[in-house]
């Protein structure tokens, strides 16, 4: 049984069903994802865009359908339990799953740990006492686990090799139909239905006010494997924007961006692998805001800025995620050739920390050597 709950997930979930299939082609994988999952063989019960929401509140909303979902795993674990049980990231769902796979015998694999260094670091407790290995993406993540007592094993990040555009920049914006002679403005929403709901707006109103000032700005906008082009326009405000909606290419789509305003999360480093400048926003509930606030132990949000361990690109979160401010951010992005110069190289510091591959063991040979235990 292998579990995604989001967009990224999925892709990074269907990379191990791969390599494990490459080793032990008669491994049968089965419960919940997405588009990349299904079509790396494994049975889809619950597609993962149902669950792909963020925030208390927002979480509370979803709760009948998320735990419908949690449910009917946790009966197919109990009736039919597999050899191993693989989660991906997803943690509020995921660690509810694992204490049913140990009250059934099964073992767990968890790959792409929660970011508790971040914030509720007491889960370290349970994730010890219900997870037989984690497999982390990021090496200071190693230290962290050893020190809890938790048996841990360093597999890379599953993107460091694999953001790679088609083409240069001028060449695709030719094939999307551009012109490159103008610059672009990439508007990154998110891959969660509830990310495109409370931020998309925001988005929006910010490339209106670019465009009133800059008339000769061109917008990109990349539609994620979990959404659909027509849950975008749904909560797109009015606007009179000549947006292009590229569908499947989120690389491309960042390669042929001078700059990119993006939404919090796995992104901002895909995007950090690209090289673009950009400038990172979140708002959430105002509840589950001031609670999180309260419990984080980092001083920054953005993953690109977690992995260099200081500020590379600007966050504007909550209240400060204004039209306005981002708007000015973005220009200054554009214009400034110092700002960009010195942002390219802290996002040229991140490439090379996720593509350094010492000390690294893939993760198909550790689900593998998993599944293969007694």
């Amino acid at each position: 049984m292998i579990i995604a709950g989001e967009a990224s997930g999925d892709l990074h979930a269907a990379r191990l069903v791969e390599g494990v299939k490459q080793q032990q082609p008669d491994t049968r994988f089965f419960g919940i994802g997405g588009s990349a999952m299904r079509r790396a063989g494994v049975e889809i019960l619950v597609e993962s865009s149902e669950l792909a929401v963020v925030g208390l509140i927002e979480v509370f909303a979803h709760r009948k359908v998320i735990f419908g979902a949690l449910n009917r795993m946790r009966e197919i674990l109990r009736s039919d339990p597999p050899d191993l049980l693989v989660l991906t990231d997803y943690p509020e769902f995921n660690l509810r799953l694992a204490r049913t796979a140990k009250e059934c015998g099964v073992k767990v694999l968890y790959y792409i740990s929660p970011q508790i260094w971040a914030w509720r670091q007491g889960r370290v407790k349970k994730i010890q006492q219900l997870v037989d290995k984690m497999a982390v993406v990021f090496p200071f993540e190693v230290d962290f686990y050893a020190h809890h007592g938790v048996p841990v094993t360093y597999v890379g990040h599953p993107l460091a090799h694999e953001v790679k555009p088609s083409a240069d920049r001028d060449t695709l914006l030719q094939e999307f139909g551009m012109d490159p002679e103008r610059p672009v403005v990439g508007l990154f929403p998110g891959s969660r239905r509830s990310e495109i709901k409370r931020l998309l707006p925001i988005i929006i109103y910010t490339a209106q006010l670019l465009q009133q000032q800059r008339p000769e700005l061109q917008f990109v906008l990349p539609v994620a494997s979990t959404l659909s082009p027509d849950l975008i326009r749904q909560n797109m405000p009015e606007h009179e924007l000549d947006i292009h909606y590229i569908e499947h290419r989120p690389y491309d789509t960042m390669q042929a961006c001078d700059a990119i305003v993006t939404v919090s999360g796995t992104v901002t480093l895909e995007i950090a692998l690209i090289g673009t400048p950009m400038v990172v926003i979140n708002r959430v509930a105002w509840l589950t805001y001031h609670i999180v606030r309260r419990m984080l132990k980092i001083d920054h949000l953005a993953l690109c800025n977690i992995v260099a361990r200081r500020r590379i690109v600007a966050e504007l979160i909550q209240n400060d995620a204004t039209p306005s401010a981002i708007a000015r951010e973005l220009e200054r992005l554009l214009d400034d050739e110092d700002y960009r110069k010195e942002i390219k190289q802290g996002l040229e510091e991140v490439r090379q920390k996720l593509e350094d591959d010492s000390h690294i063991t893939d993760i198909a040979a550790v689900t593998s050597d998993m599944l293969n235990q007694d």
